[in-house]
């Protein structure tokens, strides 16, 4: 397998800029997504290193290896696309051969026999093999498109948000085979979604994306932690983050005019001291809000219940202060509440976000 270096990669169309000096290393064996919102650059990212488009700037490396001006058959690397890309007219056998067949290829039958059927083994389409594509579900021709790319052992799997046509059970159950193949081909893995719980739940980085740019790069844990700017904050978490102007005054966080009144940590205050603001943007996750019927703390506020969204393991409450804040949290199905009640709310401080008001940057 191989490992995937972009160097100062730049690609533009007519009078856009679809990437901008992108610096990237996707280390061998690892799965690397690319996470961003439609139209951000990711699929151009991928077509450059499948040498399907060709930068304007910049070096592609693969294990290495400068590949910027070798062509798309001479990279060994695999695409899954997001459009199935199967012969209609043939059975799944036929379509996992085929890659087999190719002119660079050509290998001998009882070879081409015996990847078909140990391909067919790890993605649970045996019984596939002798049926027309047209019959098959959704999931199952997702499965025979990631057939064709296993079959030719690659040193790369690039993939262009595969699952984005399957309904949700079937992403998520593709999501866990995908997982699982991953592991058992022990290869490298360069994966593109809008979608950050396929991002979240299958990779070992995220390279979050914005407008041709790359905003931030860690595990999923370090980017949901530390978020480097508020784009990265709200793209990242499902309830969305809640994101409130906050003035600083006497070592307190006067959030909303005086809405909410909060006590600065010591770390908080270090932080905001540093850089001398007088505003700020504190994110605080729904999760990180603590809802009682009575008041819990010093810190804890009155508020009303203005909507609720049972999702089963948990219900998202959409609460009002003041008749016009409105923010998110998250309650157990048990704490049962009713549009209109009055009940209270703690945003836990030691676990907010601070981000400066202006650049929207992470204060760290």
């Amino acid at each position: 397998m191989a490992s995937i270096k972009l160097k100062s990669i730049t690609k533009t169309f007519k009078d856009i800029t679809a990437v901008k000096e992108i610096d990237l290393e996707i280390k061998d064996k690892e799965f690397f997504i690319l996470l961003g919102p439609t139209g951000a650059g990711k699929t151009t990212t991928l077509r450059l290193v499948a040498g399907l488009e060709k930068q304007d700037k910049g070096e592609i490396l693969l294990d290495n290896k400068n590949v910027s001006d070798i062509g798309p058959a001479l990279r060994d690397v695999a695409f899954v696309f997001q459009y199935y890309t199967l012969y209609p007219n043939y059975t799944v056998k036929q379509n996992l051969e085929f890659p087999l067949k190719s002119k660079l290829r050509r290998l001998p039958r009882k070879e081409i026999d015996k990847k078909v059927s140990e391909v067919s083994k790890i993605l649970h389409i045996e019984h596939l093999l002798g049926r027309n594509t047209v019959n098959l579900s959704g999931g199952e021709m997702q499965r025979v498109a990631i057939g064709r790319a296993i079959v030719r052992t690659p040193k790369v799997f690039l993939m262009d948000e595969p699952l984005s046509n399957l309904d949700a059970k079937l992403r998520e159950e593709m999501r866990v085979e995908l997982a699982r193949i991953h592991l058992d081909l022990n290869s490298t893995f360069f994966y593109v979604t809008h979608d950050q719980i396929e991002a979240m739940t299958m990779a070992d980085r995220i390279a979050v994306l914005n407008e041709g740019e790359i905003i931030q790069i860690g595990t999923p844990k370090e980017i949901y932690k530390t978020p480097e700017n508020v784009f990265v904050a709200e793209f990242i978490g499902s309830p969305e983050i809640n994101l409130f102007n906050a003035a600083i005054e006497d070592n307190k966080l006067i959030i909303n005019e005086r809405a909410m009144v909060y006590s600065m940590t010591d770390e908080q205050h270090r932080l905001i001291s540093k850089y001398n603001r007088k505003n700020i943007i504190v994110g605080v996750r729904p999760e990180d809000i603590e809802i009682t019927r009575e008041k819990g703390s010093v810190n804890s506020f009155k508020s009303t219940v203005y909507f609720s969204q049972s999702i089963g393991a948990e219900d998202i409450l959409n609460l009002k202060i003041d008749n016009r804040t409105i923010f998110k949290a998250v309650a157990p199905p048990k704490f049962m509440t009713k549009i209109g009640e009055k009940i209270y709310a703690n945003f836990r401080m030691e676990k907010s976000h601070l981000f400066d008001i202006e650049s929207k940057k992470r204060l760290k």
